[in-house]
C-alpha cells in the first residue's frame, strides 16, 4: 500500500497536524475502479510507480502578485504530499501549465519557469529521490496569439534542462512529420525498468494541437520489438478531452491526425495516455483498451461545467499516482483533496485522500 502514513483498511486519513507534512493519504490498490467493500491488496508489492500532475497555473498573469504565477499553497501541498510518499514513486510527471506564459515577451516567461523552479528547489520533494520530468503545456510554449512560437521553445529547453535530461532522441526539424523546430528534447522516449515512456509535446511550433505521429508510430514499434512490458504516454493535451469540452483535445483541429495517434496507442498496447489541459481529473477508454486519463486538477480553478454525474470524475485538486506491481498489474489512483471554501489559491485545509482507483492493465 501507497501512503503517507500507514493506516488501517477502509479507514480515512486523519488530520495529524497543522502542518503540510501531517496530512495523510491514504488508499490502496483496488481490483479495478473504486471499490466501497474495501481494497486488495496484491501480494507481490510494488516494483515502481510514477505521478501525473498539470495545470497549477493561476487564473490569470496578475493574480496574487507571485513571479512564478503559479498557485503556490496547492503546489507546495502537492510537492510534499508526494515527498511523503511510501515507497517513494520514481518520477513526478508535470504535464505542463505549470506558469501562466501566453507572453510575447520571452523574458517574463524566463522569469516565470525559474519562479517555478525556485519553489520546487525549496520543496522536500527536491531531495526526496523522486526525479522530475517536465512537459511543456500551451501556456509555457504559446504566445499571446496562443500558438506556440520559437522563443517559448528556447526558454523552454534552457530553464528545464535538468528536467528534461532523459531527452535526446526525439523528432528533429522536418523528417516524416515536417515539423518547423527541433523537437528532440520536447517530444522523446526512455525506458525505465519494464516500461517504455513518451513524453509528448502537444505544441509543437507550426502544428499547435498535434503529436509528431510518424516519429510515435515508430518509436512505440520499436519499444515493442525490444520487449517493453508497459508503454506510458504523456503530454500536455488529452487526446480526447473531457466531455463538456468536446473541442479541448487533439481533435480540435485535425481528427484523423488524432484517430491516428490514438490507433498507435491501441495497436501498441500502451496502457494510458496521461494529460492536463482540462482543469479536471477524469479518466475513460475511449476506443480499445488504451485509458485516457486527464489529471489537470494541480491547482488551476476547476473548469466550469464539470458534470460530477460523469463516470470517472473529479473537481478536486490533487495528483494522479501510477502503480506497477511485480505481478504486471497498473493501477491509477487519483488523490485529491476539496478545492479551499476560501479561495482556490489559499491553504489546503484538509486531508489529501484517495479519490478513484482503477486497474489499468492492458489485458
Amino acid at each position: 500500500m501507497q501512503s503517507l502514513r500507514p493506516k488501517s483498511r477502509g479507514g480515512l486519513a486523519a488530520m495529524l497536524g497543522a502542518s503540510v507534512a501531517s496530512l495523510a493519504i491514504v488508499g490502496a490498490l483496488s481490483c479495478g475502479g473504486s471499490d466501497s467493500t474495501g481494497p486488495t491488496l496484491d501480494p507481490n508489492g510494488i516494483a515502481y510507480s510514477f505521478v501525473v500532475v498539470g495545470c497549477n497555473r493561476v487564473a490569470a498573469p496578475e493574480s496574487l502578485g507571485v513571479v512564478s504565477t503559479a498557485n503556490v499553497q496547492e503546489l507546495n501541498r502537492t510537492f510534499a504530499d508526494i515527498a511523503a510518499l511510501s515507497p517513494k514513486p520514481n518520477f513526478l510527471f508535470f504535464a505542463g501549465d505549470m506558469v501562466f506564459g501566453y507572453t510575447n515577451d520571452s523574458t517574463a516567461l524566463d522569469r516565470e519557469l525559474k519562479g517555478w523552479i525556485a519553489l520546487y528547489q525549496a520543496s522536500p520533494l527536491a531531495t526526496s529521490g523522486v526525479e522530475l520530468v517536465t512537459i511543456p503545456g500551451n501556456h509555457e510554449t504559446d504566445n499571446l496569439a496562443k500558438i506556440a512560437y520559437p522563443p517559448g521553445e528556447r526558454v523552454w529547453l534552457r530553464d528545464m534542462a535538468q528536467y528534461i535530461s532523459r531527452g535526446g532522441n526525439g523528432p528533429a526539424a522536418g523528417g516524416a512529420d515536417a515539423l518547423q523546430t527541433d523537437q528532440s528534447k520536447l517530444t522523446y522516449s526512455f525506458d525505465f525498468k519494464d516500461a517504455h515512456f513518451l513524453a509528448l509535446n502537444s505544441d509543437p511550433v507550426g502544428k499547435d494541437w498535434h503529436v509528431p505521429n510518424a516519429w510515435v508510430a515508430t518509436d512505440l514499434a520499436s519499444a515493442r520489438a525490444r520487449g517493453a512490458k508497459h508503454i506510458f504516454a504523456i503530454a500536455h493535451k488529452p487526446a480526447y478531452p473531457y466531455p463538456t469540452t468536446p473541442t479541448d483535445g487533439l481533435n480540435s483541429v485535425d481528427v484523423p491526425a488524432r484517430d491516428a495517434f490514438w490507433g498507435s496507442l491501441v495497436s501498441n498496447q500502451v496502457e494510458a495516455m496521461f494529460s492536463a489541459h482540462n482543469h479536471v481529473y477524469y479518466r475513460s477508454q475511449p476506443t480499445g483498451k488504451t485509458w485516457m486519463v486527464i489529471a489537470g486538477n494541480g491547482g488551476t480553478p476547476i473548469d466550469a461545467g464539470v458534470d460530477m454525474t460523469i463516470s470517472g470524475t473529479g473537481n478536486y485538486f490533487g495528483f494522479t499516482l501510477v502503480t506497477v506491481t511485480n505481478s504486471g498489474r497498473v493501477f491509477s489512483k487519483s488523490y485529491g483533496r476539496d478545492v479551499p471554501a476560501a479561495g482556490y489559491a489559499t491553504a489546503p485545509t484538509v486531508a489529501t485522500t484517495l479519490r478513484d482507483s482503477v486497474e489499468i492493465t492492458w489485458k
